[in-house]
């Protein structure tokens, strides 16, 4: 006989109290619970149940089975359900956080495209930046830029995207271009606030040598786009990804500040919460953002 059919039967028995209550519950008749109990019952060579004309219940051996028993069957169970899910057409609401800057440039113009795709999802995309927890803030992925903090989260990797320092041409022509990273504590600089180390750099040196350089900001928002903004006003030097700053940099809005140092590669990851598979609707947006973002990175943007 089937083992799982006699797990079935066996730990159906012990939920229902009786033969009779657990063979209406499988829609089997009597006997055959009975003829699948005992063949486990033969199998294992021992007594899981006690039975007398008034009850029936489990023996201590039986017990112990039991509680393995409908673990056992509860795996299979989410097993079927997880065939079924991955089959079925993704749908529902997807939540999704996403740094504004990146939102409102990358993602907003592709979510036409998505939901043409997939009628039978509906997004939220919540455009903030602060590092948001998914789970306990109820949302169900985020895109995210650069080193990932919380390992348990999963990820997938999107594309690359570059950090370069960049300023107008007005403001080396006021204020002088940088020759090398020491120089940088000369000129105007323009932070990103919504990071705990904004105030620190992390460069390459020409050498190969990684430096971090803690400089004083004249100017400190809480956006990457009104940095670029700021920077293409002629206000300082800026250190943006190449998400933010490609479009500028090849209409001539802006200049590399020391050209000669080597590129800060990032990258751009999907990650959602851990688990035993992977909701269809967020498989799918993953999915369809590894496509839309297949030829993008990391200066090609």
């Amino acid at each position: 006989m089937d083992r799982l059919t006699e797990m079935e039967a066996f730990a159906t028995v012990v939920d229902q109290g009786g033969f009779t209550d657990a063979a209406k519950k499988m829609g089997i008749s009597k006997s055959a619970v009975s003829k699948h109990v005992s063949s486990l019952e033969a199998r294992l060579g021992a007594r899981l149940l006690n039975r007398t004309t008034r009850r029936v219940s489990p023996t201590e051996i039986g017990l112990a089975y039991y509680d393995r028993a409908r673990r056992v069957l509860n795996d299979a169970g989410e097993a079927d359900a997880l065939v079924t899910s991955m089959q079925s057409a993704p749908s529902g609401l997807l939540r999704i956080s996403v740094a504004t800057d990146f939102g409102v440039n990358h993602l907003s113009p592709v979510l036409g495209d998505f939901l043409s795709e997939f009628p039978d999802i509906t997004v939220n995309m919540v455009l903030n930046n602060r590092y948001v927890e998914l789970i306990s803030e109820g949302f169900d992925m985020a895109v995210r830029i650069g080193e990932l903090e919380d390992s348990t989260l999963r990820a997938r990797k999107l594309t690359e995207t570059t950090k370069r320092m960049v300023g107008s041409p007005a403001y080396f022509e006021k204020y002088g271009r940088p020759e090398k990273i020491d120089d940088l504590n000369d000129h105007k600089l323009l932070h990103y606030s919504n990071q705990s180390n904004a105030a620190v750099w992390k460069l390459t040196a020409p050498s190969g040598e990684k430096r971090q350089v803690r400089t004083a900001g004249w100017l400190t928002v809480n956006d990457g786009q009104s940095l670029l903004n700021a920077c293409i006003s002629g206000l300082g030097i800026a250190y943006l990804p190449s998400f933010l700053y490609a479009d500028a940099l090849e209409k001539g809005l802006i200049e590399e500040a020391i050209p000669e140092l080597p590129a800060e590669t990032q990258g751009v990851y999907a990650v959602y919460p851990p688990g035993r598979f992977t909701q269809p609707k967020v498989r799918a947006f993953i999915d369809f953002l590894a496509h839309a973002f297949a030829d993008k990175g990391p200066e090609n943007w």
